[in-house]
């Protein structure tokens, strides 16, 4: 069974093998003079022929066209001008490409596409204090349950200015907040008189190294004017939790719930396969439906058309990949909560439902993620057997996504059917029915929606040009190890 990870997909052919080899060249006056590729010019090595093969966008950089390695002499040259591994990932990337990153250790990287990494439990976005302030605020936005974080008594809408006793600023909160280091201690702040002032109140925080993300973070149901509505904040596309999102709507089944209000606000994506499954719980579509289209290189497209067609089709299904039968809900429509934090699998899941269903698109406009990616390794042989010599990886983009009627372009986000954006000082409890959000859906449900209850009430409006939450700040600080630079621009 294909696994589509949160920028992330495991693919069922064999991925590109670059062993260690050495290529024959002639250097000065010595005929047939031999280049190791080991170490870096190793890794290098395996850079290019990943990218040459799986790239989206391998036709059109120059450096990964097939002819680059015709000549063994001017390819080994290439190469050997190329030895920085993540310069040279970064100098074939398409610019198009925001998403594209390269690991030096591959198990770091299975275990946070897992939702397995070091946390404290308090997932948080970033602001700027003001438009043309260096300083920023951290605003927390949910927590996660069993955490250290939930246990000190942090909670969601709580504000902190300073960490470790120092002012957060744009240049220094990596260092203070997604360093190595386990432990920091945040310090709270009010807003006053248009600015931040310290409370005095703080708590220290300590990161558990394994700590297990459950994406499930709220369920419930709700009795709105006789529907019974079930009520899901759904944050990360995880496979390891299928049978548990299963479970859900098995819940929601056995309670007669007609109505469903889906919860993506802070989901930055993850697996497509469980997209597909989340998707035929809603609708009860069983029956090969096609629910999305893949598009890869040229290459692969070739390939895929030749040896397996059917491989670029995702369907609708009965049932998860261990054969339990999915409990679907038989949905005529459905309720999406977004933000510009809101991904990939989100984005797939609203594209992918549209032309089935009637989707009801509430809050802000989504990131614009239409594209997926795998992990590559450096495999050494067809069974499989990982390169021991690094534990480098790539998670490059591989293939666009469309739907059934074949829109992919959404590239700027997928804007709201109802435009309305959360309110910092007015976050509310998630799950309750006066939370605004699920407010607006409620009385879409009910049919008492109003103009006024879609006004935008946002005081901090200055955020930073980054990743906006927690786990995608994580994946480019910890994981691709990069420079402030690359980091805004990814």
């Amino acid at each position: 069974m294909r696994k589509f990870n949160f920028i992330a997909v495991a693919i069922a052919v064999v991925l590109v093998g670059c062993s260690k080899s050495d290529v024959t060249t002639n250097e000065g006056d010595r005929d047939d003079a031999t280049i190791n590729l080991e170490g870096n010019l190793e890794v290098s090595d395996f850079v290019w022929k990943g990218l040459n093969q799986y790239y989206y966008w391998q036709d059109q950089v120059a450096n990964l066209a097939d002819s680059k390695a015709a000549n063994p002499t001017a390819y080994a040259q290439f190469i050997q001008e190329n030895s920085d591994p993540e310069a040279f990932f970064e100098s074939l990337n398409h610019p198009d490409d925001r998403f594209s990153w390269i690991v030096d250790n591959y198990v770091d990287l299975e275990n946070s596409l897992a939702g397995i990494e070091a946390s404290n439990g308090m997932e948080f976005l970033l602001t700027r204090q003001c438009s043309s302030c260096a300083a920023i605020v951290g605003v927390v936005i949910y927590i996660e349950p069993n955490s250290d974080a939930e246990a000190k008594g942090v909670e969601r809408g709580d504000i902190f200015s300073h960490v470790d006793g120092t002012l957060l600023t744009d240049s220094n909160y990596r260092d203070l907040l997604f360093s190595d280091d386990l432990n920091y201690t945040i310090e709270l702040a009010t807003v006053q008189n248009d600015g931040f002032v310290r409370t005095g109140e703080s708590f220290a925080l300590i990161k558990e190294e394994n700590f297990q993300t459950n994406p499930i973070l709220v369920n419930k149901i709700l009795d709105v004017g006789g529907a019974k509505v079930g009520y899901l904040m759904y944050n990360r596309f995880l496979n390891e939790f299928d049978e548990a999102l299963n479970d859900v709507f098995g819940n929601f089944q056995s309670a007669g719930v007609n109505e469903l209000v889906l919860d993506l606000r802070y989901n930055p994506g993850g697996s497509v396969q469980t997209c597909i499954y989340l998707a035929s719980m809603i609708t009860g579509s069983n029956d090969g439906t096609v629910f999305s289209k893949e598009q890869w290189n040229p290459k692969l497209m070739a390939y895929w058309e030749e040896n397996n067609p059917s491989r670029l089709t995702d369907r609708f299904t009965g049932f998860l990949a261990d054969d339990t039968a999915i409990n679907s809900l038989n949905l005529s429509r459905v309720y999406v909560l977004t933000s510009s934090r809101s991904a990939s699998a989100s984005e797939l899941l609203i594209n992918g439902l549209s032309p089935h269903i009637e989707v009801i698109h509430i809050g802000d406009q989504t990131r614009g993620k239409n594209v997926g990616s795998i992990t590559v390794y450096d495999y050494i042989d067809n069974e499989g057997t990982k390169n021991p010599d690094h534990t480098y990886a790539m998670q490059p983009i591989v293939l666009k996504i469309a739907n059934s009627e074949n829109f992919s372009d959404y590239t700027d986000g997928l804007e709201p059917d109802i435009t309305l954006k959360e309110s910092f000082s007015n976050l509310g409890e998630l799950g309750d029915p006066n939370e605004p959000l699920l407010q607006r859906a409620l009385s879409e449900i009910s049919g008492t929606a109003t103009a006024k209850s879609g006004v935008v009430h946002h005081p901090f409006t200055h955020t930073l040009p980054l990743p906006q939450d927690a786990f995608l700040e994580q994946m480019h600080v910890q994981l691709q190890k990069a420079t402030a630079t690359q980091s805004e621009n990814k």
